[in-house]
């Protein structure tokens, strides 16, 4: 009996995924628990394994095809001594899910010198006018065509493969006999371009430039951080925190640290302010929390999502219970999702869920930043480089190691003495490290 192998669903608000590589081809024989596919969700490459044994008599959806819908048939799996005719889904009803065409090479690119006209017959360069969307025009031309009423079907392209370019549609039009216009008024004439809605789209560019498609993990980036701003209600506090202690405490337990085996460890600045962060949630719980229509969520555990940068945008791999673990553990804990997540490697539930985000950009020397909200969560820290800056130390001046920190806080969730609260404790943590080792 046929049966479709559909499009797993690898997290729980996965809702479509990119099928990247098939592992398998048609005609293989396939055991239960053998890795037949990568499917790219929008925050990493997953392996699919087969759950039953049988032959893939076809693949549905091409190596490539994005946007595959979760449960959507991608491949049709036979008994070994069975057949499929056609190789069609086993299901009569199921839609047959086809690749994305690839952006046209017309569109990557607009030169604003048009190569010299090829040659094209006047018969093939005949568009059909009931799809202009397939008619090879650049963005001025269409315009222009648009605004004078010309069909485009009517049009001949003496550009690069018969592409429709201004000097087609200006002739065109200077054949067209036009009434003259009735001047109504004395008023200068202004004419308007309707874009429309302050959204760019890519055919309203018309300087030399690349179309780069969007990846999923760009796509979901984009919705979610639009969403933080449009409907949570933000507002930031900062505090400048002396680190010097800290910096002390950690080089004298990294020199302690083994030169080998598995208690080696070797602590960032990173891992103190992320231990710091785990303590000030548990002294200020209401920061520890998620804002919702009917009640707040109040999370038991600190788990805290960490902010790292990757090839294809941002990923937030989360360290469980941070407030129970020690330094070293966090240490090497951050490391190893690190480093699995610019491999494309953690798992859904290493980087879903999160109570608290953390965002350090002092490594690119940025010394005060404004982050954005990791939705549900209700707060995100943003930290700054460390710096050497003069203080004042009662009635004298001298010079000590600063960092500012900030805080963007959901006024929904709770109010800006509350955001303060956390903000004190936290430098209170950091300004006296060794209450890190209580």
């Amino acid at each position: 009996m046929a049966t479709n192998i559909l499009m797993p669903a690898l997290s729980p608000t996965m809702t479509e995924g990119i099928l990247s590589k098939w592992l398998k081809k048609e005609g293989d024989t396939i055991k239960s628990g053998d890795i037949i596919a990568e499917i790219e969700t929008d925050k990493a490459t997953m392996e699919v394994e087969a759950a039953d044994d049988g032959v893939l008599a076809k693949i549905l959806v091409a190596e490539g095809s994005e946007a595959v819908p979760v449960n959507a048939p991608i491949a049709v799996l036979v008994k070994e001594d069975e057949n499929i005719a056609n190789g069609e889904s086993a299901s009569t009803g199921a839609a047959r899910v086809m690749p994305q065409s690839p952006v046209p090479e017309a569109t990557r690119t607009i030169s604003t010198f048009p190569s010299a006209p090829s040659s094209v017959s006047v018969a093939d360069t005949k568009r059909q006018t009931t799809d202009n969307s397939r008619i090879l025009i650049s963005p001025l031309a269409r315009r222009m065509a648009h605004q004078a009423g010309i069909n485009l079907g009517d049009l001949v392209g003496s550009g690069p493969k018969g592409r429709i370019v201004k000097a087609d549609v200006e002739a065109t039009r200077s054949n067209l006999v036009q009434p003259a216009p009735t001047v109504l008024t004395t008023e200068p004439q202004v004419q308007l371009v309707d874009t429309g809605s302050i959204a760019l789209k890519a055919s309203d560019v018309l300087v030399p430039h690349d179309v780069v498609p969007h990846s999923a993990m760009r796509k979901t980036i984009a919705k979610r951080m639009q969403a933080s701003k449009e409907t949570i209600p933000h507002f930031y506090l900062w505090v400048d925190i002396d680190i010097d202690e800290l910096l002390k405490l950690r080089a004298e337990l990294n020199s302690k640290s083994p030169k080998d085996g598995p208690g080696v460890y070797s602590l960032s600045v990173n891992d103190f302010l992320i231990k710091a962060a785990a303590l000030s949630l548990r002294r200020v719980p209401e920061v520890n929390s998620s804002y919702t229509e009917e009640a707040m969520i109040r999370y038991h555990d600190v788990d805290i999502s960490v902010a790292v940068a990757i090839p294809e945008g941002l990923i937030t791999p989360i360290l469980r219970r941070v407030d129970q673990k020690g330094l070293a553990i966090i240490s090497n804990e951050m490391k190893d999702l690190a480093e699995r997540a610019k491999a494309g490697k953690l798992r859904p539930e290493e980087y879903q869920g999160g109570s608290f985000s953390i965002s350090n950009l002092g490594m690119y020397g940025i010394t005060n930043f404004s982050a954005i909200i990791n939705p549900p969560q209700s707060a995100i820290l943003a930290i700054g480089a460390a710096e050497r800056r003069p203080v004042v130390r009662g009635n004298e001046i001298g010079v000590a190691t600063m960092m500012t920190v900030g805080i963007a806080c959901d006024h929904r969730a709770f109010d800006g003495t509350t955001g303060a609260e956390f903000l004190s404790v936290f430098k209170g943590v950091v300004e006296t490290p060794l209450s890190l080792m209580l």
